[in-house]
């Protein structure tokens, strides 16, 4: 896609669709912004709205005949109350307009976008929105996403306009490349690969200063990642760790980012229901948004060095899978009994920790889609976050401020007693009552003293209900705009 700044009147502009944001005011649709609205065309909206099915809620798009405007057809997209339009409100109302938009080829956005922050929210916005997932379809020219995206602002071509622009072109990609990544069939990606999908994205997105280093089963043997090595021995597809590090010259700041990718969750030998098991392909979410958090970082040449871990591993039942009883040794000596072999995450991250301190980052993230605990306890669309006190609130503060959803959670000491083991070190399961709490007391035993956070995005990672706003159904590229802006805080940017 294309994108262009423009403050031509929107009304003459050359497009297949133009968009203007509707808020909900005094119980009546009022149009933002839309003064270069014909006056007939704003008054119809305005007034008789209702009969229209017009209302300006948030997530409602509505499309109208372009009377009076180049474009043939005019978009109207909710915003909700008149006095609550933040940056977020409008990222998300681009981004359901251009989603609803699916098959249009040109597209100007006359959004409220006068400022840098709404600017750069519109543009965002517009740009997550406009994604379509076509790899296994025959008919993808029906289901194109939108092509170019004229966004109408007074900021014209400042270097603040552009700057906005670049950045939320290079944050919209890494969050489409990771979405592609969650959306590929299991037969298609394994760990081997994913491991070759990190290489050709390094050198396709052309980043500097990127290294990408592979260790194969026998190396991750010789290593000692029992973690990646004992969930991935069920499959004849065998596990991965992939280093991809980004290395500026005189970085301010070193952050490690460790991520989850089982490409396959089948549950193991503690086999899961058949019902809604597809959607475990998506089990590779965390390490999908890492790499890709790093390579975005790279595009923008952020003076912080980058290290992401992508553990992956494919969690299958055969006669040479681990078994609830088994005991692993993990990077670093640690035992592990296995008594749920559906609780694997915890285990190939627990390798991918270790690593990741020895080489002694200021700050460690992990992201997974961990446990199902965390959708009893946040649901579909908030993540949440735990870990060193002052990290995990850094992580809050950059969620707020990229305009995702997470919520800081403890860990409390006491649920450490239940993952006690009869023959080994710690168990890989406690209490089910707090089961995403426990995850995170778990993991906490592989970072030692170093700052740490734990992210769990099982359900905020794919979406299996209704598209809304910029996210679409399938898989959303959770954690890569926080993980970023994160980076971006530590470089003082």
């Amino acid at each position: 896609m294309t994108v262009t700044l423009t403050s031509q009147d929107p009304a003459r502009l050359s497009v297949d669709a133009v968009v203007v944001a509707v808020a909900q005011k005094d119980g009546a649709p009022r149009v933002l912004g839309g003064a270069w609205l014909p006056k007939d065309l704003r008054t119809s909206i305005e007034r008789d709205g209702a009969a229209l099915g017009v209302t300006g809620a948030a997530d409602e798009v509505r499309r109208l005949p372009g009377t009076g405007l180049h474009a043939a057809v005019l978009v109207l997209t909710g915003v909700g109350a008149a006095e609550s339009v933040s940056p977020e409100v409008l990222r998300r109302a681009a981004g359901a307009a251009t989603r609803e938009l699916t098959g249009t080829a040109t597209v100007a956005l006359a959004l409220p976008a006068d400022d840098q922050d709404s600017l750069a929210a519109v543009v965002e916005g517009g740009l997550l929105g406009a994604y379509a997932y076509n790899r296994y379809r025959t008919d993808d020219a029906a289901r194109a996403a939108v092509r170019d995206l004229e966004v109408v602002t007074s900021l014209g071509r400042t270097r603040a306009a552009k700057d906005a622009v670049q950045r939320a072109e290079v944050v919209a990609a890494a969050v489409h490349a990771t979405r592609d990544l969650v959306n590929a069939a299991p037969n298609d990606l394994f760990p081997a690969a994913f491991a070759d999908a990190a290489k050709a994205a390094v050198k396709d997105a052309g980043a500097k200063g990127v290294k990408v280093t592979v260790l194969d089963e026998k190396a991750l043997a010789a290593g000692g990642y029992g973690g990646l090595v004992g969930v991935g021995q069920g499959s004849v597809r065998g596990p991965r760790l992939v280093k991809v590090a980004y290395a500026p010259s005189r970085p301010k700041a070193k952050v490690a980012l460790v991520g989850k990718g089982i490409t396959f969750d089948s549950g193991g030998i503690s086999i899961k229901p058949a019902a809604g098991m597809e959607a475990m392909k998506s089990d590779m979410a965390g390490a999908a948004a890492v790499l890709h958090t790093v390579v975005a970082a790279a595009r923008l040449e952020l003076p912080v060095a980058v290290t992401g871990w992508l553990c992956l591993a494919e969690n299958m039942p055969s006669g040479t899978a681990q078994r609830p009883s088994d005991v692993l040794t993990i990077r670093g000596g640690k035992t592990v009994e296995v008594l749920n072999t559906d609780a694997e995450g915890r285990l190939v991250m627990a390798d991918g920790l270790v690593a990741a301190v020895e080489e002694g980052p200021d700050v460690v993230i992990d992201i997974a889609t961990l446990t199902g605990a965390q959708l009893v306890a946040l649901g579909h669309r908030v993540s949440a976050v735990m870990g060193t006190e002052d990290v995990r609130a850094e992580v809050v503060a950059a969620a707020d401020a990229s305009g995702e959803q997470f919520w800081p959670m403890p860990l409390p000491a006491e649920l450490r007693a239940s993952l006690k083991s009869k023959v080994a070190d710690i168990a890989n399961i406690g209490d089910r009552f707090g089961g995403m709490l426990t995850a995170g007391v778990f993991l906490r035993e592989f970072v030692g003293d170093t700052p740490w956070a734990h992210l769990d995005v099982a359900g905020p990672a794919f979406n299996e209900k209704s598209a809304h706003g910029y996210t679409p159904v399938g898989g959303t590229g959770v954690g890569v705009r926080t993980l970023l802006q994160l980076i971006e805080s530590r470089a003082g940017a």
